[in-house]
């Protein structure tokens, strides 16, 4: 049956690791001819290594081959993917054999010489199971949102991709890196991607790195022994250590410091670390996921983010596209944040007047989906009767005004001070986002941070001059 034209055909990826080259590419004939994607690997290391860089929807693994045989792959691919299905292929079956590998996790147990369509019927009930447990996932997604959890709204193309790439990494072990602009929601595809993992049932542990101290990182993220420095009357277990069998979300992670990212770099690596002031090494079975709203590749150049810790962050990458890039999206955002808000507020029924989602389309929202949230909930508290019109709109979005798009300087002002207004103004206009102010402006962000940095000394500077001026000695 063939899809409608509007609708995404969503592939369906099958691994196969045999070491006999004939029967290898015999294989991929088949199921490519099934409208299947393939991917072929002689060897079981092979296999372990694509798995770790990409999911899959099925693995064909031969019993026997060199280095990693079958039973070994199909005990890593569990670390992986708890989830994902696996077939073993093998002339030499036994029954104590198919039983350890049922044991093991395994979908099948197929002995050769087998008939194609005996491959076809296992092939295809392995893949309905898995549809089955990814609609289950989906009924519980649908059920927890009604319970007021936080879910995505997907309404166009480019989040389908998204929710699409999420269904596939989630039941996954595999470190996600989402990067978007401020306002995007990658703290709620973070949660959507552990509530559709095989950790759901663990703890999803956020910790802001730009929020915390640089003083206080290290011992929120790894802990500290009593001790360790002032202060510290007792043992403290870090987020690692909390999030330990569950998920850690690493929130703006461009804006850890340099001396962390060497110590998450370690635990990336191996698992392993050791708490501020302690001897023991600890280990960490947490699923890393990490968020940024900067260009990690520009901070990598300017000397501010690890080039290796970058590489382990990016196993899987996704990026969440502004708001103003899918305005298909801003009708059911605002009448989602409409009822959310209502109903937190003891509202009775409200509704959009056509006027002001107008408004709502017309404005091109640097600040995303928490722009929107903010002039949405603003507009139920104000709201008197049962209708939001275009009157509820802030000054700025109302037809007509765009005085918030003039800057005006006095005759006489130098270059620089022209650029640090501009500068000023832009950082305004995008809620504090260095790197979209960078853009907008056609500067490089290592202009607006030593702009920042200028203004952090001056402003320090005249602190020390007005401690000095009222001191009476």
């Amino acid at each position: 049956m063939t899809a409608p034209p509007d609708q995404k055909v969503i592939p369906i990826h099958i691994l196969i690791a045999e070491d006999d080259a004939g029967l290898r590419q015999s294989l991929a004939r088949l199921l490519s001819g099934e409208g299947y994607e393939v991917a072929c690997v002689e060897d079981g290391n092979s296999a372990l290594k694509l798995i770790a860089q990409r999911p899959f929807d099925l693995i064909l693994s031969d019993l026997k081959m060199p280095g990693l045989n079958g039973m070994e792959l199909l005990h890593e691919v569990k670390k992986f993917n708890r989830e994902v299905g696996v077939i073993l292929i093998t002339a030499f079956a036994s029954v104590d054999l198919a039983v350890e590998a049922m044991k093991r996790g395994a979908f099948d147990f197929v002995t050769k010489p087998f008939k194609k369509s005996v491959l076809l019927a296992v092939v295809r009930k392995a893949l309905e199971r898995q549809a089955l447990m990814r609609e289950n996932f989906n009924l519980k997604t649908q059920l927890e949102a009604r319970q007021g959890e936080r879910h995505l709204i997907v309404n166009s193309q480019a989040m389908r991709q998204l929710l699409d790439l999420v269904e596939r990494v989630a039941p996954t072990s595999s470190t996600v890196l989402i990067s978007g602009e401020s306002g995007t929601g990658k703290e709620i595809v973070a949660e959507e991607i552990h509530r559709r993992s095989g950790r759901a049932g663990r703890p999803l542990v956020k910790v802001s790195c730009a929020a915390l101290p640089e003083a206080v990182i290290e011992s929120e993220l790894f802990g500290h022994e009593k001790g360790a420095f002032t202060g510290a009357l007792a043992s403290h277990p870090g987020r690692f250590e909390i999030a330990n069998t569950g998920a850690l979300f690493l929130d703006e992670i461009g804006e850890a410091p340099l001396q962390i990212q060497v110590k998450l770099l370690r635990v990336l690596q191996d698992g392993h670390f050791e708490r501020v002031g302690g001897t023991q090494t600890l280990f960490s079975d947490a699923r890393i996921i990490a968020a940024t709203n900067r260009d990690l590749k520009t901070a990598i150049e300017q000397g501010q983010f690890r080039e290796d810790l970058y590489y382990r962050l990016n196993v899987i990458h996704i990026c969440i596209p502004p708001l103003r890039e899918r305005p298909e999206e801003i009708p059911a955002l605002a009448h989602h944040f409409l009822e959310m808000h209502r109903l937190h507020n003891g509202r009775p029924a409200l509704t959009f007047t056509d006027a002001f989602l107008d408004g709502l389309m017309r404005h091109s929202w640097p600040g995303n989906c928490r722009e929107l949230e903010n002039v949405v909930e603003r507009a139920v508290i104000m709201a008197r009767g049962t209708e939001i019109d275009e009157l509820l709109l802030p000054e700025s979005m109302k037809p007509g005004n765009r005085n918030h798009e003039l800057l005006t300087f006095p005759i006489g002002s130098t270059l620089g001070e022209i650029e640090e207004r501009a500068i000023e103004k832009m950082l305004e206009h995008t809620r504090g986002d260095k790197e979209r102010t960078a853009k907008l402006l056609g500067i490089t962000s290592r202009t607006i941070y030593r702009f920042l940095e200028r203004k952090r000394k001056s402003a320090s500077t005249n602190c020390q001059s007005m401690s000095w001026k009222s001191d009476p000695n």
